[in-house]
Order: C-alpha cells, then sequence, then structure tokens
C-alpha cells in the first residue's frame, strides 16, 4: 500500500466506526501513529512474525517495569528535553540550568529539612567515601532564592536505588532540602556509583541487538522549584567517570558536568562533623523566572510514592 491507501485505511478502521464521544488529541494521536507503524511496516517488509515478537517485547517489557528505562536508552527522554529547550528558545527563555532526563526512578515523598540533611541511613559508610553536595539556589541575576525546594535522589554503591531495591532503608539516598535564608541547601550523603541496566533485562536484550552498552556514569538527580519560578528536572554527572560522556541514556550535557573534590583537611573534617576525609561538590543552581508564555515544565507522568 502507498501511504494515501494506508491513511485510508486507518481512518476507516479507527474514525469512521466511532459511535460514542471522542477525544479528539487521542484520535489524532492514534491515527498517525497506527499510520506511521503500518508504513513502517509496508518498508521494512516487516514479516507477522517480526510484528508479534515487536509486541511481545513491549509486553515483556511493561510487565518487568522497564519501559522508563527503554525510554531513556533509545533517546526518547532526551529527545523530549531537545524539544523543550526549543520551545523555550522561541519563547525567548534563556539562561538559567539546563534541564535534563528525569529517569524512571523517582519517588514521592522523601523527608523534608530546611538548609541540610542528610541522606543515607549510615550502612555504606565503611564501604565508600562520604559526600557532601552542597550550592547555593539563585535567579538568573543572581538573587538568591530562600525556601526553594531541592528533592534529590541517587543510588547506592551497588547502583540501586531504594524503595526498588527493597534491601535499602525507606527513603535512603533520597530527601527534600528547602534551601535556607542564604539559599544554600547542604546534602551529607556517600558517593554515588556509575550502573548499568540489569543484563538479563528486556532494556538491555534490546541494547545488546544494536551493539550498545547500559551504562550510566556516577549521577544526581534534582527536582527544584519554587514559587515564581519554573521547575527544574537535572541532574550532574561527576567528572572522571568513564561513561561521563558516553551516557547509555544520553543525559550528560553542558554545565552538569560536577567534580568531586578530596577534602582532607582536619580543621574541615571537624566542621562538617565526620571523622574522615570525604568528597565534596559545589552545584549551584539558577532558576528562571515563570512567566505566562513560558511552556509548561511540569511534566505528568507515573511517578512511584511511598
Amino acid at each position: 500500500m502507498n501511504r494515501q491507501e494506508i491513511d485510508a485505511l486507518v481512518k476507516k478502521m479507527n474514525v469512521d466506526t466511532a459511535t460514542g464521544p471522542v477525544d479528539e488529541r487521542v484520535q489524532q494521536v492514534v491515527v498517525r501513529l497506527v499510520a506511521d507503524l503500518f508504513q513502517a511496516i509496508e518498508d521494512l517488509d516487516l514479516s507477522q512474525s517480526e510484528v508479534w515478537k515487536g509486541l511481545e517485547y513491549l509486553t515483556d517489557a511493561g510487565q518487568a517495569n522497564e519501559l522508563g528505562l527503554l525510554a531513556a536508552g533509545l533517546g526518547l527522554e532526551h529527545f523530549l528535553d531537545l524539544r523543550a529547550d526549543e520551545k523555550d528558545a522561541k519563547a525567548g527563555i534563556t539562561g538559567g540550568t539546563p534541564r535534563t532526563i528525569e529517569g524512571p526512578l523517582y519517588v514521592a515523598g522523601a523527608p523534608e529539612s530546611v538548609g541540610f540533611a542528610r541522606m543515607d541511613d549510615g550502612s555504606e559508610s565503611d564501604k565508600v567515601d562520604t559526600l557532601f553536595i552542597e550550592g547555593i539556589v539563585t535567579d538568573t541575576d543572581g538573587n538568591i532564592i530562600e525556601g526553594a525546594k531541592v528533592e534529590v535522589w541517587h543510588a547506592n554503591s551497588l547502583g540501586n536505588y531504594s524503595f526498588f531495591d527493597k534491601s535499602q532503608s525507606d527513603f535512603n539516598l533520597r530527601r527534600t532540602i528547602f534551601t535556607d535564608q542564604d539559599g544554600r541547601y547542604v546534602a551529607q550523603t556517600t558517593m554515588p556509583v556509575g550502573y548499568g541496566c540489569p543484563p538479563e533485562g528486556t532494556t538491555q536484550a534490546l541494547l545488546n541487538k544494536l551493539g550498545r552498552h547500559g551504562n550510566r556514569p556516577s549521577h544526581v538527580h534534582y527536582f527544584v522549584s519554587a514559587p515564581g519560578y519554573r521547575k527544574l528536572t537535572t541532574q550532574f554527572n561527576i567528572e572522571g567517570d568513564q561513561y561521563l560522556w558516553d551516557d547509555f541514556a544520553f543525559a550528560t550535557r553542558e554545565g552538569l558536568v560536577a567534580t568531586a573534590v578530596d577534602v582532607t583537611d582536619e580543621a574541615e573534617i571537624a566542621r562538617r562533623g565526620v571523622d574522615k576525609p570525604f568528597k565534596h561538590i559545589q552545584f549551584n543552581i539558577e532558576l528562571v523566572k515563570e512567566t505566562e508564555a513560558a511552556p509548561s515544565t511540569e511534566v505528568e507522568r507515573r511517578r512511584a510514592s511511598a
């Protein structure tokens, strides 16, 4: 079939058969995607077996709860960020800390504090370095933002996230810190490590077919929000990781690379209230003021809540 015949067929099956109320946006999207799929089947001469194997793969990925991971691994989530950047540029919105992907592992409801939080439960204190992350939240003119909500989450030394990894305590390595009167937040935690997709999972199985690895560099995720400002979804990746610029999820961006500095000064160790050298990362955040014409930065998607 040519495209005209395909479009006519899809319309006949999915538009002309409607007998009840129609959600026109859903109809528009379904008609377009189904027609594009039919065209791909024609162009690639997919066999019935190949089509059904594809559907079986999507079923397995859904049952394994890996569709969010697949969206990152195939670049869909990064593509959505690039489109959002373009929309911002067209609306005249510039500056601020760059956005990057959220990933599939956020959990709502992390414990809240003002200014400072210890994120780890102490179970890995003897295994990995202590890390202090701190920064100042400002607007694009450098004015501090008191009370900004900084949600932070990252993996443990095995590359696993609490809630999804039931061996970890509740909300381990997850906190919400509201900036203090100086616009500052400080998180005491442990050094995250890079990790890979589950080696026997559906995402890695497809990446293997594509000749691709499924590894991420060590990184820390953020949601940052404040009244009157555009919500920021971002993360920093840590300098020195072998996958820093080879992230399977394409999340590394200029302006989002942080350096972990070794701190060995005894006075500074004592001031921080720890008993050994630690690592320190400074990650300042700039939020952009909200305007009526600005595209929304809120993304509606299903998220875990503990």
